[in-house]
């Protein structure tokens, strides 16, 4: 190739290079958009149950901690560092009233002070009465220690029928439900299953009735033997006629061998 060629074709290359680094160099450098930053969120400490706490426990330092809070989203009834900073050591030695989630705040209505009394009447419904019998040790009057607090149970009062045995020479005795679908509070000191706990002993078990139950329950232990039967759990909700003797219509049908008697109280 002549060299006035090679002169023309490095002169173009040339003008193309310088052309292209002019582009370049022209295009402005792209902007770079920086998100805010979000504002801080205000949080609050609140106390709050570190363990599930079933009804009944004793609240203990390892019970509780103070958790982070959104400080908008703070009712009212909750424990707050900020208006109780002594509220951890304040708590200890309580006694759930209810039951706590783990993580769930601490509410002092759902809390009663452990001064040895008062608990079995905080847990009571309004208008109920809490009323002890005693039962067999050995669970042979309560479904061989099966039924826990909470359980739902029959009352069967079980006596010598003092008429039927003079006539027949020989003890008769009768066994008869006074009361069906009551509240199991306690199992002697007992009142909350723990620990995946599946037999409860004590010496007496606390049911929840009503005074007229009370009443009913009271006068059966004077007159003969009572035993709690078990309920199965889908039964509990089930509402079902009162007996004879709660309505107050002077004794109760029994049904022996087939035939119907009318019982008076006893």
């Amino acid at each position: 190739m002549k060299p006035a060629r090679l002169a023309v074709l490095g002169c173009a290359m040339a003008a193309a290079a310088g052309a292209a680094v002019l582009m370049l160099g022209s295009q402005p450098e792209p902007t770079v958009i920086q998100a805010a930053p979000a504002p801080a969120m205000r949080t609050e400490e609140v106390l709050v149950a570190a363990a599930d706490l079933p009804m009944g426990q004793t609240v203990r330092p390892a019970d509780l901690r103070w958790q982070p809070w959104p400080a908008d989203a703070v009712p009212g009834g909750f424990i707050t560092r900020a208006s109780a900073p002594n509220a951890l050591d304040e708590t200890t030695g309580s006694i759930a009233r209810q039951a706590f989630l783990s993580g769930e705040p601490i509410r002092r209505e759902k809390l009663i002070r452990a001064d040895g009394s008062g608990f079995m009447s905080a847990i009571l419904p309004s208008g109920m009465r809490a009323v002890a019998i005693t039962i067999d040790t050995r669970g042979a009057t309560s479904a061989g220690g099966f039924i826990l607090p909470n359980d739902r149970v029959d009352v069967l009062r079980t006596y010598r029928d003092d008429e039927a045995s003079r006539a027949g020479g020989a003890d008769l005795h009768v066994s008869e439900t006074i009361l069906a679908n009551i509240r199991v509070l306690a199992i002697g000191q007992t009142v909350q299953e723990r620990n995946g706990e599946k037999v409860v002993t004590g010496e007496t078990a606390t049911l929840e009735l009503t005074p007229a139950q009370a009443e009913l329950v009271t006068l059966g232990q004077k007159t003969g033997q009572l035993s709690l039967v078990l309920r199965s759990l889908a039964d509990a909700g089930q509402t079902e006629a009162a007996p004879r003797e709660e309505r107050g219509e002077g004794g109760l049908t029994v049904v022996r061998y087939g035939v119907p008697k009318q019982t008076p109280k006893r």
